[in-house]
C-alpha cells in the first residue's frame, strides 16, 4: 500500500481568488507511484478553501461573486444582523474581522477527492480543482494525500 502526504504552498495575490491547483494533485498522484487508489486534498486554513468545477475565468468570476452575496465581508448596515465573530477575541487575544471569508469556507468547503486508476486522475473532463483564498493574499497550504498500490 502506498500512503503519500504532500504539503504544497499555494501564494493568493488577492482578496478573494481561485487558483487552479489540479496540476499539483496531478503530479503527486504521478510521483507516488501509486496506480490504483484515492487522492484527497484538503486546505489548511479555516478562511479558504476547495472547490471541484469547470475550469474557466467566467465561472470563477461567478462563484467569487456568488459567495460574496451568501457571505458577505461585512453585511449591509440594514441586513439587520452583523457578526458575532467580528470582535476582540478575548480566549486569543486577536481581533477576529473575517467571519464572511470563514462561511464562504463552510460553504464551498475545505476538501475534495478524486479516484486514481492507471495512476491517474479520474475526473470529468472540464472538472478541475480549484484552491479558494477568501481571506488573502496569504501563503496558504494545503495537504494532497495519495492511497493506494
Amino acid at each position: 500500500m502506498i500512503i503519500k502526504l504532500e504539503r504544497i504552498e499555494v501564494q493568493s495575490h488577492k482578496d478573494m481568488e481561485m487558483i487552479d491547483i489540479t496540476g499539483d494533485v496531478e503530479r503527486v498522484v504521478a510521483e507516488s507511484g501509486a496506480r490504483e487508489g484515492m487522492v484527497f486534498v484538503l486546505t489548511a486554513h479555516t478562511s479558504s478553501g476547495l472547490l471541484v468545477t469547470e475550469g474557466i475565468e467566467c465561472l470563477e468570476r461567478d462563484v467569487l461573486a456568488h459567495l460574496e452575496r451568501l457571505a458577505p465581508k461585512e453585511p449591509p448596515k440594514d441586513a439587520g444582523y452583523g457578526y458575532w465573530h467580528n470582535r476582540y477575541l478575548d480566549f486569543d487575544g486577536r481581533l477576529g474581522f473575517n467571519a464572511g471569508d470563514h462561511l464562504k469556507s463552510i460553504l464551498g468547503g475545505t476538501n475534495c477527492f478524486f479516484p486514481i486508476e492507471n495512476g491517474k486522475v479520474v475526473r470529468g473532463s472540464r472538472q478541475r480543482a480549484y484552491f479558494v483564498e477568501y481571506d488573502g493574499p496569504l501563503a496558504r497550504t494545503v495537504m494532497i494525500q495519495v492511497m493506494g498500490q
